[in-house]
């Protein structure tokens, strides 16, 4: 009898020790996930077995407004599984779940959205949204990853028209886009009215880079801003702006006219006004040098591009309007010194004179030339250059060569001591041109040197509404100034006075574009039999 019942006693004594072993093993399990790692466990199954090879739902998606077709999401490989199970991959879903379940809790989610994540390297943000219950998510990138992730062409989203009741994209993938508009624009079309867009950004330290972010979402509210802390204290985003925003049945107006002034055929709002309020003051009083006080104006000038972020322009352009050589203000000038936030900009030389076009066909640098003269409207002109009368000026020896300015052919006669070369040009409308080449969402930065035709131009860039797409100009204003060579002599050259420039820059600042005084300096150099011949150049 005493080994009968030894025997029940001695198999319960070996099922305890199992069990304790077992339980023993899952204390190791957790301790090793949460003191080693520092993770909780409550990803992948306590943490203790892989990820499901495969999540059972289907999407639709097609390639055109037409076509679609049923997609079923395939288990990952062993490599994707390894990325899964890694402890960064792991935190970010941690992040991501608790910035879902908080946008759930605002109504802005719920469990029946249709989901997209735009952008996704490795479909944390999917990851985190089927375990939170919104198991209808997917997401888009270059190249697929496992089944969260599916390929898609850059800045385009593979599927139809108002799908998705939810879009997220994060880790500041649109300031980085190479072209955001494309990208807006396509999350703007999937994205059903009533469905809420919700943006990952870097935190803006200015009104004019948000602004120029919601100017890509036109057809969206803005429902929602604030700062959050990131996921990491030393990733590249240790705070992040977060923005949500609301698709509306119809394009939304962005700016209230409380907030801003309306100029002719466009409307400016207030950030812009701001920023113009920054700029360095206009010389309000004439100066009896201005070949020395406009010159040391330019080193005071406030750039745009240093007041303010501009990463979410769609295109970055830059005109030069009566460019001359390469080198005279492009090459010395913008492309070296004018701050652009490591963007590269569309180059445009506008140049009537024909002896700088070869220059320009030949070297290819990356610029546009416009081998005609800006003017109000598209007709045939006629183009003077002036020249000293000491010395003809060979054709290539380009330096020297006077300014060119348009002139009406009756005015062109003989007279005088200088000897002038007229040509035949073609002018163009220059402010219907700039509207079908950029638009509001482009950053347009300008510089006009025409020879007293910007009082023509000017007015004309208004009457259109051109003048609304010019984010920043350098103009010089020609008028009667005092002559450096004879004192108390006034030039005959121009007939405007420094009180009509001075109104010129201020109806250009009042309209929101940030102008500032340009001085094209001109030097002379001493020739054969006492003549000097004088050539222009850039003084920055």
């Amino acid at each position: 009898m005493d080994s009968t019942s030894s025997k029940p006693s001695f198999l319960r004594n070996i099922l305890v020790r199992l069990l304790l072993f077992g339980l023993f093993i899952i204390a190791v399990r957790f301790t090793y996930v949460v003191t080693i790692t520092g993770e909780s466990c409550t990803v992948g199954d306590f943490c203790f077995f892989s990820l499901p090879e495969s999540f059972n739902f289907v999407i639709t998606t097609s390639t055109g407004p037409e076509a679609s077709s049923a997609i079923s999401v395939k288990p990952s490989d062993g490599g994707v599984r390894d990325l899964y199970t890694s402890k960064d991959w792991i935190k970010a879903v941690h992040f991501y779940s608790s910035i879902f379940q908080d946008l759930i809790a605002h109504g802005y989610l719920s469990p029946d959205s249709k989901s997209l994540t735009v952008e996704t390297r490795t479909g944390q943000e999917v990851y985190a949204l089927r375990q939170i219950g919104v198991e209808d998510s997917i997401g888009i990138f270059k190249k697929a990853s496992g089944s969260l992730v599916i390929k898609a062409p850059q800045n385009q989203i593979p599927f139809d028209n108002n799908t998705f009741d939810f879009v997220f994209i994060g880790e500041g993938r649109l300031d980085n886009a190479s072209r955001p508009l494309d990208l807006s624009s396509e999350i703007e079309r999937t994205v059903k009215p009533g469905g809420y867009v919700v943006a990952h950004i870097v935190p803006t330290k200015d009104t004019y880079s948000f602004n120029s972010f919601l100017e890509l979402f036109n057809s969206c509210k803005l429902i929602k801003s604030h700062q959050i802390e990131g996921f990491d204290s030393k990733s590249s985003m240790p705070f992040i702006h977060e923005v949500v925003l609301r698709k509306e049945v119809e394009n939304v107006v962005k700016f209230k006219k409380t907030s801003g002034n309306s100029v002719n055929k466009c409307f400016v709002p207030g950030h812009k006004l701001e920023l113009v309020k920054k700029a360095e003051p206009l010389i309000s009083t004439e100066p009896m040098k201005p070949w020395i006080t406009l010159k040391k104006n330019i080193q005071n000038i406030k750039y745009l591009t240093s007041m303010a972020d501009i990463r979410f322009k769609n295109r970055y352009v830059y005109v030069d309007v009566g460019a001359r050589s390469y080198g005279s203000s492009i090459g010395s000038w913008f492309k070296k010194q004018y701050p652009k936030q490591n963007k590269t900009f569309d180059v445009y030389a506008i140049e009537a004179d024909k002896a700088f076009h070869e220059e320009y066909r030949l070297k290819k640098k990356k610029v546009t030339l416009l081998p005609y003269a800006a003017w109000v409207r598209n007709e045939s002109l006629m183009f003077e250059i002036n020249r000293d009368p000491g010395k003809e000026v060979e054709e290539d020896d380009k330096a020297k060569r006077g300014m060119g300015r348009i002139q009406p052919a009756k005015n062109l006669h003989g007279g005088g001591g200088s000897k002038r070369e007229v040509n035949e040009i073609q002018g163009f409308d220059f402010a219907e041109w700039l509207k079908s080449t950029v638009t509001e969402r482009d950053f347009v930065v300008m510089k006009m040197d025409v020879e007293g035709t910007e009082f023509d131009l000017i007015p004309r860039l208004f009457d259109t509404g051109a003048i609304c797409l010019i984010d920043e100009i350098f103009l010089e204003c020609h008028y009667n100034r005092w002559q450096r060579c004879c004192p108390g002599e006034r030039s005959a050259k121009y007939e405007k006075s420094y009180g009509q420039c001075l109104d010129l820059f201020r109806s250009l600042r009042e309209s929101g574009v940030l102008v500032h005084q340009w001085w094209e300096y001109v030097g002379c150099l001493t020739i054969e039999n006492g003549h000097s011949a004088c050539y222009p150049y850039i003084c920055t």
